[in-house]
């Protein structure tokens, strides 16, 4: 008996351990090599083809409310991301330099936690990281209104309100770099 569920143990660890690596190559390959689109780059949404970005309205962490909206005329970067998500917590950085460096060039970030995270623990991440844009607590709803269906998510919203990419997972941030340039060009 002790012998067969040792056995079965060793079984269930392998498993894991095998869709642990799949996971990590299929999230962490290289989407682009020399000579090749990207992955990102291809998954930009002819303008023709761009469905409107669903419309909605929170309450920031800092209080205030917010409506995407108010953001039309500027490509939105909106992120579906958390606190205790692996690979957003990759991502941010890249994020956080994008609102930097195209801020004023038309560039909006949208951050929602889409745990559910306590509002202060969310709001004190954001300052520690330095995100000065908005960063609220997502709901299902919206979740549901953008396909979500794992994390990170980022979209990218044309200036005329539609999304011209949907990403699931870490993104390439050389390629979503030229994703955004691109948008803000348009």
């Amino acid at each position: 008996m002790v012998v067969g569920q040792y056995m079965l143990e060793v079984l269930v660890r392998r498993l894991c351990l095998s869709f642990a690596l799949v996971f990590c190559f299929s999230v962490w390959a290289p989407t682009s090599t020399e000579g090749q689109k990207s992955a990102a780059l291809s998954d930009v949404v002819p303008v023709e083809q761009r469905e409107k970005a669903p419309a909605f309205t929170v309450t920031d962490v800092q209080g205030k409310p917010f409506a995407m909206t108010t953001l039309k005329g500027r490509v939105v970067l909106l992120d579906f991301w958390a606190i205790a998500c692996g690979g957003c917590k990759l991502e941010l950085p890249w994020y956080v330099g994008f609102d930097q460096q195209y801020r004023n060039k038309g560039l909006s970030l949208v951050g929602l936690d889409m745990y559910g995270e306590a509002p202060d623990a969310v709001k004190s991440f954001a300052a520690t990281h330095q995100m000065r844009y908005p960063v609220a607590i997502g709901t299902d709803a919206i979740g549901a209104l953008y396909h979500l269906r794992e994390m990170p998510l980022t979209v990218l919203i044309d200036r005329n309100g539609r999304i011209a990419v949907s990403h699931a997972g870490v993104v390439d941030p050389k390629a979503f770099e030229t994703d955004i340039k691109r948008l803000l060009a348009e």
